[in-house]
């Protein structure tokens, strides 16, 4: 992708961005709304930068717990579905069950998890893990199963071992979905730190708005919104970068 590409995939949402920006300020000032139900872009602004040292320290405590919980979810959703595969009745037999795992919400089994491992970090890093193992599972599992069956009967008639398909045909196949389900996971990873550290921490960005919210600074609530908002960017596009790295064949009609 080019600058000029690049630029015209970035232009149109900036200007939208900048135009909420200013409708909001604008309607904040317009209205006299009160600071404290909804303060304008300004004045969240100028909260961020007077708490910059504080607010660094708490975005490092959840961008470590968000890295550690990531890879391990990440880690655990591709064995899940590789091993899932791999043998088809474990698969028939858990598959559900996994399904099934992702109707508890996570606000609600963190409290338990508390209870189980103590307030350490051992129990926030489970809360990510099972967060983001769910979309890289399901999405591997998915991409394992559209390998191309014309190669797939091709590469059996050579004779080749079960592994060999599976390491040079089905996971090369299934790269792109796996990143789908990666990137989904990135996202999500955030969301899994802040409810977290929600249920218990001492630091970070969810137990800095819990603070924020008892003292009603809605003005630091909407500096953590925006942090947490651009971790999700940043965690999306790291992703969706070492996708174009590693997805380097796009069928002819796919490329631009």
């Amino acid at each position: 992708m080019n600058l000029r590409s690049l630029w015209h995939s970035i232009w149109p949402p900036l200007v939208a961005v900048i135009l909420f920006l200013l409708i909001w300020q604008g309607a904040t000032a317009w209205f006299h709304i009160e600071k404290w139900i909804l303060p304008s872009p300004v004045d969240i602004g100028r909260e961020a930068a007077a708490g910059a040292a504080s607010l660094g320290e708490h975005t490092a405590a959840t961008l470590r717990l968000m890295f550690i919980g990531f890879a391990i979810g990440t880690l655990v959703g591709l064995l899940t579905a590789f091993v899932l595969h791999y043998v088809p009745f474990l698969k028939a037999s858990l598959y559900p069950l996994i399904i099934l795992s992702q109707n508890v919400p996570t606000i609600a089994l963190a409290p338990l998890l508390m209870i189980w491992f103590g307030f350490g970090i051992l129990p926030k890093i489970i809360v990510i893990t099972l967060v983001c193992f769910f979309p890289v599972a399901v999405a591997a599992m998915d991409g394992l199963s559209r390998t191309d069956r014309a190669m797939l009967d091709y590469m059996r008639m050579i004779g080749a071992s079960k592994a060999d398909i599976f390491r040079k045909l089905e996971v090369p196949y299934a790269i792109p979905s796996i990143m789908s389900g990666v990137k989904i996971a990135a996202t999500y990873s955030v969301m899994g730190a802040v409810i977290a550290e929600w249920i218990g921490a001492d630091k970070g960005i969810g137990y800095y708005m819990m603070l924020q919210k008892a003292s009603f600074r809605t003005d630091k609530i909407f500096v953590a919104i925006a942090i947490i908002v651009a971790i999700s960017l940043a965690m999306f596009a790291c992703v969706a970068l070492l996708e174009k790295w590693l997805v380097r064949y796009k069928p002819a009609n796919d490329r631009r």
